[in-house]
């Protein structure tokens, strides 16, 4: 045996073991969340794996993903000569030489070639997370060390390589033009003190991911990023996980065992990149919450906590509160928006939104702690269907000029879904009333519920008020059912997708529709005929989170646009799945907005900039936020703000007599 096999097979031997009972500790804590039930599948869950884990497809929708993509690969290709290192290191005997010489070759090309790479991509980022850090905090002492290491593990596998192409050992050198170029500096030195040198620093840096980065830092993520890409959830993350309700149950997450297991594994897969904090509205405009931090936070907790909880003790340590690590601020629990940005932004599927909306069931189920401007709320909701406490005779009202229109299964194709906006909302009336107008234009056979109509509970389940959303969707789908419904359109993206995705938890499965879908489809087909353009100046449009992130649907409001104004909508810079938020969503709707800048006029400053004549929203939510924008920004002469189904009736106003 070798001199450096004498000493590197037992520090192997103690590392491995190491790292084998550190990630044990660490990954089993993940068993103590709760089940989780919609996992994508086994074929699926391996093409996500590949597209998104090892393809990199979600890094590199930012430039600089291509530059973790070098890292990332050149760890791969490395991992044949990393492995000969480690074996070699125990059995001298045993080199990748012994394979067939033009798989050899090829080997050895690649592995000299994207060290280099590699070496050059960790330059880029200690420059850029010097100079310009993705983030607040991203100059941090542990993230140098992961960069300086990854670069000495690299330079070291090179001088390996060229002291011994130095010293006449390898027989790929004509194949290896950076470890050849190295060898030349190498001229008149001790090689073999060189090469010692060079090898004892390559098992250093292996040893030291084994035993302290890859078990204890961030860089964990190697193994749980490509898992979690795996183990995504399937579809968009736009509905809740439902709770069953019996007496002496706890409900919502008051400590870090009652999160799913997914949420669990998100903590150790964050690669702390910063993406959802650079895109969460809440995060911009000066609120508490982060979503990277809330992440951590968690992952702090569980580890705290774990150990303690698996013994069947008490945490101490709790998940909900302020002031240390580990502990989600309460403040930053309600400030979120429900809009999905940080859960498209982060490249390996983590989702933020489930974390928030559990804690939010424990603090408003279990503790009725909740910001006092939603006591009215609940009160109304549960009461009275709506978040007004309007009397449900009055929901018909804003129809009195279109008659009556009750939806009969055997004479009516779609139940028009109003919606609590827009049935006691002032400014939503208006455009339920140019939905109503369309689809009688268009033909098309409709009826409503009036005083039967509930709300769709979407306020509630993201505020955590499960309890009531259940009894309302369980109402809902059981009059849906008796009446025979089976296509719903709707001009609330909120309702939409209640209706839409929520309720399939509940065995409701119909066709549910947008108004500027159906409105999309109407024009294709011919059925509604624009006799003129409406005239509304430069028209800016803005996307709804719920339609377009939550629900993928983005070309149809633009369609609609274009064909009743004759000219495609200008885009905001933020616009379609990285859009900005309007504020409302998440129940915000119906909370006061009193830490940092309000979200909507971030927005409304947003669409300023191009000075539009007109705003262009496809949600009553949105409406309100912008105008409201609009408003306090003092634009109000300047820009008008208009509904999707709006813009069309406009055009279908008659031609004014010259």
């Amino acid at each position: 045996m070798s001199s450096h096999a004498i000493i590197f097979t037992p520090l192997l031997a103690l590392s491995l073991l190491f790292f084998s009972w550190s990630l044990y500790q660490r990954l089993s804590l993940v068993a103590l969340g709760q089940p989780t039930h919609t996992y994508i599948g086994f074929n699926a869950g391996l093409r996500e794996m590949f597209i998104n884990a090892f393809c990199q497809k979600r890094v590199l929708r930012k430039l600089f993903g291509f530059n973790h993509f070098i890292i990332f690969w050149s760890f791969m290709v490395l991992l044949l000569a990393n492995g000969e290192f480690v074996l070699s290191g125990v059995f001298p005997a045993l080199r990748l030489s012994l394979l067939p010489e033009p798989i050899y070759l090829a080997i050895r090309f690649a592995s000299d070639i994207m060290s280099l790479l590699a070496i050059v991509a960790i330059a880029i980022a200690l420059v850029r997370r010097t100079v310009a850090p993705p983030y607040e905090g991203a100059r941090n002492l542990e993230s140098y060390v992961i960069l300086v290491l990854i670069a000495v593990h690299m330079f070291a596998y090179l001088g390996v390589a060229a002291t011994e192409i130095s010293l006449g050992h390898e027989q790929a050198a004509a194949y290896m033009p950076v470890s050849s170029l190295f060898a030349d500096t190498l001229a008149g030195k001790n090689l073999d003190a060189a090469y010692n040198c060079y090898w004892w620093l390559h098992a250093f840096a292996l040893l030291a991911f084994i035993v302290v980065l890859i078990p204890f830092t961030k860089h964990l993520h190697v193994f749980t990023a490509i898992a979690n890409c795996f183990l995504r959830l399937e579809g968009k993350p736009n509905t809740q996980r439902p709770e069953t309700f019996a007496k002496g149950q706890t409900y919502g997450a008051r400590q870090v065992d009652r999160l799913t297991t997914k949420d669990l594994l998100d903590s150790y897969a964050c690669t702390a990149c910063g993406r959802c904090q650079n895109v969460c509205p809440a995060n911009i405009t000066g609120k508490p919450l982060n979503p990277r931090e809330m992440v951590k936070d968690v992952q702090i907790n569980l580890l705290a906590n774990g150990p303690r909880i698996k013994k069947g003790q008490e945490a101490t340590l709790p998940l909900i509160g302020e002031g240390c690590k580990g502990t989600v601020d309460e403040e930053a629990i309600w400030a979120c928006t429900s809009c999905g940005a940080c859960m498209e932004a982060c490249p390996v599927f983590i989702e933020h939104l489930p974390k928030v909306v559990g804690m939010r069931r424990h603090l408003v189920e279990m503790e009725s702690k909740f910001p006092e401007e939603l006591l009215s709320f609940f009160e109304n909701a549960e009461q009275r269907s709506n978040p007004w406490g309007m009397a449900p005779a009055d929901r018909s009202k804003w129809s009195s000029l279109l008659g009556e229109r009750p939806f009969s299964v055997d004479k009516t194709d779609y139940l028009f879904f109003v919606g609590c906006a827009g049935s006691f909302d002032n400014r939503a009336k208006q455009i339920s009333v140019a939905v109503a107008t369309i689809m009688d234009m268009a033909g098309v056979s409709w009826g409503m519920l009036g005083k039967d109509e509930m709300c769709c509970g979407d306020s509630l389940r993201r505020l955590g008020n499960e309890f009531v959303f259940d009894k309302m969707a369980k109402a809902n789908v059981e009059m849906f059912i008796e009446k025979g419904v089976s296509k719903i359109v709707t001009s609330c993206p909120h309702c939409f997708s209640t209706l839409k995705n929520d309720y399939r938890q509940y065995g409701l499965d119909l066709e549910v529709i947008h108004h500027s879908e159906l409105i999309a489809k109407l024009i294709q087909e011919g059925k509604l005929k624009l006799p003129r353009h409406a005239d509304l100046g430069k028209v800016l449009f803005h996307d709804s989170c719920y339609l377009g992130r939550h629900n993928d649907i983005y070309n149809e409001p633009r369609s609609v646009i274009q064909a009743a104004t004759g000219n495609a909508p200008a885009e905001f810079e933020r616009n379609r799945e990285n859009g900005f938020c309007c504020g409302a969503g998440g129940g915000r709707m119906w909370m006061e907005e009193l830490t940092g800048d309000r979200i909507n006029r971030n927005r409304v400053s947003e669409a300023l900039k191009q000075q539009p004549d007109t705003l262009c929203v496809s949600c009553p939510y949105c409406m309100t936020m912008i105008e409201d924008g609009v408003k306090d920004l003092g634009a109000s002469e300047q820009v008008q703000v208009k509904d999707v189904a709006e813009v069309v009736a406009e055009a279908l106003r008659p031609q004014p007599k010259a």
